[in-house]
């Protein structure tokens, strides 16, 4: 954790709404002024689109059936954790950047499911915000939990997270729904190993809970909307949260435990830019003082 430079982390699986976070942080950024320097947690995976399929299928001949986006072996945790540490002592790093579509694509020249090359980020940016799978990984070699400021989880249970993926992979990639549930059983191990101890790190923690059945996500025909869901927020640290306001702001909302609201779905965005937007002031309040004692 630094003072001066401060890290904001969002972390959760591909399709939990860590993208929706990231919107209402930049509304945040803009309105309060705040340069941030941002990292997406996909341009820390070890191969791009091509290799990643090379080496897939290079596990499966073998007999591997766990190699997953989501474990060590596929990602470069040990860069990501020198990132967030040059970050926190310095105020800059390595980066680069993962161009998953053509649009992103045609301003570099390259082709889609391909990596920039290394940059270091603009001098005297405020603070660092990354999104992605590992904000919060820990291993026997690395920790990357120990640098953010401001760790998020963004979590939906387990079957509607299934329920967002099966259908925007089969919306996005044209995969068949045997396909998207191969993928899903393939990641399971990384998935428990390396996302869901997150969690237990997070500093606030946003689930989305459907109020609908999803007892069969494989067979689901719609997703659960917003207004179809509850959203459960707790905070790893209840002290100093003002929690009689953010009742009273978020209407319809109530305390399921002495660090916990369960707030309707629809008012995610809302609730962000309450709990958050004081994070933000507190964060640039020390900075500017630690600065200022230089």
């Amino acid at each position: 954790m630094s003072e001066k430079h401060p890290i904001i982390a969002v972390t959760g699986s591909s399709g939990a709404g860590t993208t929706s976070v990231t919107r209402t942080f930049q509304k945040i950024f803009r309105r309060e002024a705040v340069r941030a320097a941002v990292v997406e947690g996909d341009s820390f995976h070890r191969y791009d689109r091509k290799d990643m399929r090379r080496v897939l299928a290079e596990h499966e001949k073998a007999g591997g059936r766990n190699f997953s986006h989501f474990g060590p072996d596929a990602n470069l945790f040990g860069e990501l954790e020198t990132l967030f540490r040059s970050y926190s002592e310095a105020g800059n790093g390595r980066y680069r950047k993962y161009l998953h579509d053509a649009e992103e694509a045609a301003p570099y020249g390259q082709e889609p499911g391909t990596f920039t090359a290394w940059e270091s980020f603009e001098p005297d940016t405020d603070l660092l915000f990354y999104e992605g799978l590992h904000g919060g990984v820990v291993t026997e070699s690395v920790n990357v939990a120990r640098y953010p400021d401001l760790l998020i989880g963004v979590v939906p249970v387990i079957n509607l997270e299934w329920i967002q993926k099966i259908h925007r992979d089969k919306a996005t990639r044209g995969y068949s729904t045997e396909a998207v549930t191969d993928v899903i059983l393939r990641r399971m191990p990384d998935y428990v190993n390396y996302i869901c101890p997150q969690f237990t790190r997070t500093h606030v923690n946003f689930q989305r809970v459907p109020a609908v059945d999803t007892s069969n996500p494989f067979v689901a025909r719609e997703i659960p909307t917003a207004d179809e869901s509850f959203l459960v927020i707790r905070f790893a640290n209840p002290k100093g949260i003002d929690f009689q306001y953010l009742l009273a702001m978020l209407h319809d909302s109530f305390m399921s435990r002495p660090n916990t609201i369960v707030a309707p779905g629809g008012k995610m965005e809302l609730a962000m830019q309450l709990i958050f937007t004081p994070f933000i002031w507190r964060m640039m309040d020390r900075r500017k003082k630690a600065l200022g004692a230089r």
